[in-house]
Parts: structure tokens; C-alpha cells; sequence
């Protein structure tokens, strides 16, 4: 009895510490980790953001690659991290909703594991082929997958990352059964796509978009709702005909659970921030990437969505028969 008053006593005397402390937030650099590895499109966004952050909050905002398991390796660090504001998780809709039903046993709870912070990217995903893959439509490229499914190949950025689901999706849409090569990132895939070593991909645009430019990827269609910006000239493969086909991604800030809600306010406030600045806009327009309305920005909003993007991704992905160890 008399130990449970002096603990009580103890978390009283703490509490206006505590409340100092998420005040003054941040005193020293925040880790901001990234669970891929560094050139693919998460980390890009990642770099922009964690730049202007640093102007922002007055503190270096450090970026961390801690890639592995589809991005669970460096989420799950996070939630398990100390939940004093220093280390937040930079990801998105493969970590926090694909992976919670493609894997049998994910090593975090996306919904009961962090504190959700802010909801700061759009972006779809684009199909592009190796520069000398004999199709320029969508509909020769299903011809000749159809035709080819026993010797082609696709990559990914790895088992349960976004580029695998969605070509997954997308080999299911077209009746085919192709291989899956992953890597350990989307760069190395991509530079294999490039050297003629694999025959797709189904990447962010912001990834994909320079080597489209630079003639030496093929972009047959895109693979959202709608066409996205800097490929307004592509079609969408929904309009191709491929009905339902939604590879849409997002981009989040998450900190461990029980991290004070003054800092997750703060932070949501300097995010929303920094994708309202000019530079940054515009940057991230230049790589196909939108920024979700004001209302779309905030904690309470970003906790609900990952729960709806949850049961969202399940049904495709259990329908597919996909999933991962």
C-alpha cells in the first residue's frame, strides 16, 4: 500500500517535468527512420521533409535507412523505441496497411503501435518495362504477357513492399502468373529494369519519372484512380481497361505509442509547414507527387485513415493469395 502511494506521489511530482519537456520539444536532432534504403522513393520523400523540418524545428532531423522485411525491420524499431519524441517513422501505405494483412504474423500493430502524426503525400505508381520490351500499350503489353508469363519477370523494392503488391494486383488483372525477383530496395531494381535484367516494374512515379524522361525505361500506363501529375499524357490502366486497378500511395509520420500529444501536435504542425512551402511543393510536384487537402493532414484524421487503408488493401490481397512469412 504504502509502495503504490509512493509511486503515485512520484508520477505526480514527474508529470509537470514531463510536460516541460514536450514543451521545449525538440532539444537535440529527431531520427526520422525510413525503412527502406536510401534512393527509392520513400527516401527521397523522406530527404525533402527532413530538411525543411530541421529549419522548422530549429534541430537537425536526421535521416536513418533501416530497410528489410518489407519495411517492417525499420518500423517496428520505431514502435519500439522510447517514446520521447526523438525517433519518428517516415512510411506509408505499404508499412502501415499492406504489410498488416500480406504477412501472417507483422512485427508491429500499425493502428495500436504508434502515435499518427500527419498524412503529408499522394502519389501513384506507374508501369514501366525494360526500354526494349517489345510493346508500347497497355494492351500489348497484356498480349505479350500472356504470351510470355513462363520467362518474364518482374521486381520490387522486396516481399511485401508496395512495387511487390502492386504487381501482384496487376498479374492478377491480367490472368498471368509472372515471376517475382525482389531486391533490397527500388534503386537496385530499378537499375536492373534499366540493364535489361528484369521486364517491369510497378514504381512511384517520383522514382520513375526521371529515367521516363531520360528514355531509358518504358512507361506503358499508370496505376491510379486518376493520371497523376508530370504523366498527365498517360492514361490510367483503369481507362485502359483494367478496371479497379488502384496502386495509389501515401506518405506518413508516425512516433512510437505514448508519445506526449504536444509533440505529435508539434510536429503535425511543422509538417503541414513545410508541404505548404513553395520550394517544397513545387519539388514534390516535379517528382508526381500531390499533397493531401489540410483536413487530410492531421493526427486524428491520419488514425482513421490507416485503419480504413487496413481493411482496404485486405480484400485484393486475400483475394490474390498472396502473402509472406
Amino acid at each position: 500500500m504504502l509502495r503504490a502511494k509512493a509511486a503515485a506521489a512520484i508520477a505526480v511530482l514527474l508529470a509537470p517535468l514531463a510536460t516541460a519537456s514536450a514543451q521545449d520539444w525538440p532539444t537535440r536532432a529527431v531520427t526520422m527512420v525510413v525503412p527502406y534504403a536510401a534512393g527509392g522513393p520513400v527516401d527521397t520523400l523522406g530527404r525533402i521533409l527532413a530538411a525543411r523540418l530541421s529549419e522548422i524545428l530549429g534541430q537537425q532531423v536526421v535521416v536513418e535507412n533501416v530497410p528489410g522485411a518489407g519495411g517492417m525491420t525499420g518500423s517496428s524499431r520505431v514502435a519500439k523505441a522510447p517514446p520521447d519524441g526523438y525517433t519518428v517513422l517516415l512510411s506509408g501505405s505499404a508499412v502501415l496497411a499492406i504489410n498488416q494483412t500480406l504477412y501472417k504474423k507483422p512485427l508491429y500493430n500499425a493502428v495500436s503501435d504508434f502515435e499518427h502524426v500527419a498524412l503529408f503525400s499522394d502519389s501513384a505508381r506507374v508501369l514501366i518495362t525494360r526500354k526494349d520490351l517489345p510493346v508500347n500499350t497497355l494492351s500489348e503489353f497484356v498480349a505479350y504477357a500472356k504470351a510470355n508469363q513462363g520467362k518474364m519477370q518482374y521486381g520490387s523494392a522486396g516481399a511485401g513492399s508496395g512495387m511487390h503488391v502492386c504487381a501482384v494486383l496487376l498479374d492478377a488483372a491480367m490472368g498471368t502468373k509472372i515471376t517475382h525477383v525482389p531486391y533490397r530496395g527500388s534503386a537496385p531494381a530499378m537499375q536492373d529494369l534499366m540493364g535489361g535484367r528484369i521486364d517491369f516494374v510497378a514504381e512511384q512515379i517520383s522514382t520513375a519519372l526521371p529515367q521516363i524522361q531520360g528514355g531509358t525505361v518504358k512507361a506503358i500506363a499508370t496505376l491510379g484512380l486518376e493520371r497523376a501529375p508530370g504523366l498527365e499524357q498517360l492514361p490510367t490502366a483503369q481507362e485502359l481497361g483494367l478496371a479497379g486497378l488502384d496502386c495509389g500511395s501515401w506518405g506518413s509520420l508516425s512516433f512510437p505509442k505514448g508519445t506526449p500529444d504536444e509533440i505529435v501536435q508539434r510536429l503535425a504542425k511543422a509538417t503541414n509547414e513545410a508541404v505548404e512551402t513553395p520550394a517544397v511543393r513545387e519539388r514534390l510536384k516535379s517528382i508526381g507527387v500531390t499533397i493531401p487537402a489540410p483536413e487530410r493532414r492531421t493526427p486524428e484524421y491520419l488514425a482513421k485513415f490507416v485503419v480504413s487503408e487496413i481493411a482496404r488493401w485486405a480484400g485484393p490481397i486475400k483475394a490474390s493469395g498472396t502473402s509472406e512469412e
